[in-house]
């Protein structure tokens, strides 16, 4: 390996000063030294210092000079590729040059004016490259909570503690006036470039004109023209993100102390994210987003209607940023969104009994005909003033509705149900499977538009109220979803304690304070370590498959699970050749896996029985009610005995006996036969890894015992996630090789099982 000025040799092993990371041995550098992250890092650290040598500091400058005055001067002295500029002060700029040479001769003059003023020039101050480390997200969540925590233990209520996170985190009126500042800001440089243009919450909205029309005929702040910035841009037939280009470009130069200006291109709707330095705001810029206005009139509405409603929006979301659930703040990724949360509220409301909120629809019929509205053939139309709308005859508590959020959710079937705001109910899953079924499927709500496609499936489907095509958490995966459910399942459960609702009078946190906790990852137990868990993905279902799950309506779940075992069957026989023996009195089959499929429901519905009903939410604070009824194996004290091994039926398994390691080197062995062809992914391909398998077993030696091991299915569903989980134990393992089969599993499974499926609709 050649030498590398980033590697040091310590008592220990070798110590990377680039990434800041310990390696105990060669092998272990060698493998960190090839990897990404060290060869990105390198990269840049090679960059910095080639533009710190081909740079000089300028001082001595006013504000009135501009980035093109200060290129124009250095020019002289060679090509300029840069030109950074103090915008907040305007007193200093850094100047690079694209080769060394131009720096030196730059450095050389003795003298420097320009434009009257005597320049002060030197080389760039040289700093060492170092990776900062940044904080982990548990220490700021915590940080949060420390400075709230005093004021909420004093309060002496949770509907009083719900109040105070809307006035400590509401926006205040310094805040609100330091935002109309910024749009202010905003609406000077627009209407300069687009006189047509207008302001709407925070929405930038233009409409094209000609290029002469909107061409101003002032001068900018760097000095050039209006028009030679719009010059290259016929507005007329741009694009969004040409627009946005625009846009960001006369941010860049024309508004002061606006800097980290980039334009999303990728994003649903494109836009121009920018932070302003002096304000120390974040915005964003959008163009022709009219839903986003009327979908923010629509939560002010709800909020005009309903009093309770902003403190359950404000406590809610401030639990989902400490529960890393929601806030993320580059605004994507597979967290939920603000607007996502809110309308997880809005829904939860307009389902109690009785109902908090009234639906979508029922708010249309009660406009008046000036008040309708339609947007992209979308319907709009809700009242406009919130006096239009009868107050609820829901009386329950901030404290009771909070509870009750939580308990809704936590049993809530998210994979047979398609959350629908504007109805204000759920509707069935089945109907947005299949692709073709599309248009059938919202046949309930079909806009005065017709949509080419339906809404995009995962494992959260929740509809806008009016764009009833868009899923608006459509960006959450399942790992996402999981701990959302899981998230609300604790709290809920914490819900029905006592130190939820009444105040401590030792002192202790209570109330909200123990409910804003952050939880740092738990170490998974060995019960949990011996299972493979494959998901219900409704977005890489096959459209053949899609179409039978449409067809077998509620009885969808026990399909796909059929269909999911008999792929678990394939794998373990056609592609790592395992020897596999059903379980005693039971023929593993279609028939098998419906009995286990069935089997798991009865439990699941017998546990879902002896737990708290939803109708108690009402009662914080309650415990859950003991079973009742002439069952002779309830105890005298009205509890009922733990279920003995006896009690509990065997589901059905397979045995699996395997005399090879076929999981180890099986990517060194794909290379070996595909060679220069294309790679496919790992588990991409049925005959290819079976191919793998072979070779394996036909090149090495076996086991010196063979691996026995136990492989349990069961469906999980209805009150969470849909999945399959595959338990796996051992029954012998004399050389200690179960645990790496195990490891190996965890990833290989899952790809292989949703490789046959798609292979098992292609030939159907």
């Amino acid at each position: 390996m050649e030498a590398d000025a980033n590697i040091k040799v310590t008592p220990k092993g070798f110590l990377c000063i680039l990434c800041n990371v310990n390696l105990p041995n060669l092998p272990s550098l060698e493998q960190h030294v090839k990897g990404r992250k060290h060869k990105t890092l390198s990269t840049v650290k090679e960059t910095r210092k080639a533009q710190e040598e081909h740079s000089v500091f300028v001082s001595g400058i006013k504000p009135q000079i501009s980035q093109t005055d200060i290129t124009e001067y250095f020019q002289k002295f060679g090509q300029v590729s840069d030109v950074i500029m103090d915008k907040a002060k305007g007193v200093f700029a850094i100047v690079q040059f694209t080769d060394a040479d131009s720096t030196q001769a730059t450095l050389s003059c003795l003298e420097h004016r320009m434009s009257g003023l005597k320049l002060r020039v030197k080389p760039r101050e040289k700093k060492d490259f170092k990776l900062i480390p940044k904080k982990t997200g548990s220490e700021n969540l915590q940080q949060s909570l420390d400075r709230l925590k005093p004021q909420l233990c004093q309060l002496a209520s949770v509907d009083a503690q719900m109040q105070h996170v809307v006035e400590r985190f509401q926006l205040g009126e310094n805040e609100k006036k330091t935002r109309e500042l910024l749009v202010s800001s905003c609406k000077r440089f627009s209407w300069s470039f687009f006189q047509t243009a207008r302001f709407c919450h925070s929405v930038f909205q233009a409409r094209a004109k000609s290029t002469t029309e909107q061409a101003g005929e002032g001068m900018s702040d760097d000095g050039r023209s209006e028009d030679s910035i719009l010059s290259d841009i016929d507005l007329s037939t741009s694009s969004p993100t040409e627009v946005l280009e625009l846009v960001a470009t006369i941010l860049r130069r024309c508004v002061p102390s606006v800097h980290k200006v980039h334009v999303v291109g990728s994003a649903r709707l494109p836009v121009v994210k920018f932070h302003h330095q002096e304000l120390n705001l974040q915005g964003d810029i959008t163009i022709n987003n009219r839903l986003a206005v009327r979908n923010t009139r629509f939560l002010q509405l709800y909020s005009g209607v309903e009093d309770r409603l902003r403190p359950l929006v404000y406590t809610i979301r401030y639990w989902a940023k400490q529960k890393q659930l929601a806030g993320n703040p580059s605004g994507s990724g597979p967290l939920l969104n603000n607007y996502a949360l809110t309308l997880l509220i809005i829904y939860f409301l307009q389902n109690c009994d009785p109902p908090v909120l009234l639906t979508v629809d029922q708010l249309k019929d009660m406009a008046c005909e000036e008040e309708e509205c339609v947007i992209e053939g979308w319907d709009c139309t809700f009242p406009s003033q919130p006096i239009a709308v009868p107050p609820s005859k829901n009386t329950q508590n901030l404290c009771t509705l909070l509870f009750g959020f939580f308990t809704f959710y936590a049993n809530f079937d998210f994979a047979g149900s398609v959350i629908s705001v504007r109805k204000g109910r759920a509707l069935p899953i089945t109907d947005f499977l299949s692709q073709n079924k599309s248009e059938e499927a919202m046949h309930e709500e079909k806009p005065t538009k017709t949509q080419p496609h339906g809404p995009k499936l995962g494992p959260l489907i929740l509809l806008d109220p009016f764009e009833l095509s868009h899923n608006v958490a459509g960006n959450l995966n399942e790992r996402s979803h999981r701990s959302f459910q899981r998230e609300c399942q604790d709290a809920d459960k914490y819900c029905r304690s006592l130190q939820f609702q009444h105040k401590s009078l030792k002192g202790k946190p209570w109330g909200l304070v123990r409910l804003f906790t952050p939880q740092g990852g738990a170490p998974r137990d060995k019960t949990e370590q011996l299972t493979i868990s494959i998901p219900f993905k409704l977005a890489s279902l096959p459209e053949t498959l899609r179409n039978e799950l449409h067809h077998a309506g509620d009885g969808f779940r026990l399909l796909w699970f059929q269909k999911v075992c008999s792929a678990v069957e394939g794998v373990f026989k056609n592609v790592l050749r395992c020897n596999i023996a059903p379980s005693t009195d039971v023929a593993f089959g279609q028939d098998s896996a419906v009995d286990a499929a069935g089997e798991m429901e009865t439990s699941l519905n017998t546990s879902t029985n002896d737990s708290f009903d939803s109708k108690d939410a009402a009662v914080v604070g309650a415990k859950r009610r003991l079973s009742s009824g002439s069952d002779a194996a309830v105890s005298p004290q009205g509890k009922k005995p733990r279920m003995t091994k006896t009690q509990k039926p065997e589901l059905p398994h397979w045995i699996c006996a395997q005399k090879h390691m076929v999981w180890a080197g099986r990517r060194k062995v794909r290379r070996e036969l595909i060679k220069d062809t294309d790679c496919r992914p790992e588990g991409s391909c049925m005959e290819m890894e079976a191919q793998v398998t072979d070779r394996i077993i036909e090149k090495e030696p076996g086991l010196k015992e063979t691996l026995e091991f136990k492989v349990q299915p069961q469906m999980v569903g209805e009150t969470e996630s849909t999945k399959t989980v595959l338990t796996m134990e051992p029954t012998s393992d004399q050389t200690g090789v179960f645990q790496d089969l195990f490891h190996f599993l965890e990833v290989f499974l899952p790809k292989m099982v949703e490789t046959l499926l798609e292979k098992e609709a292609g030939s159907a």
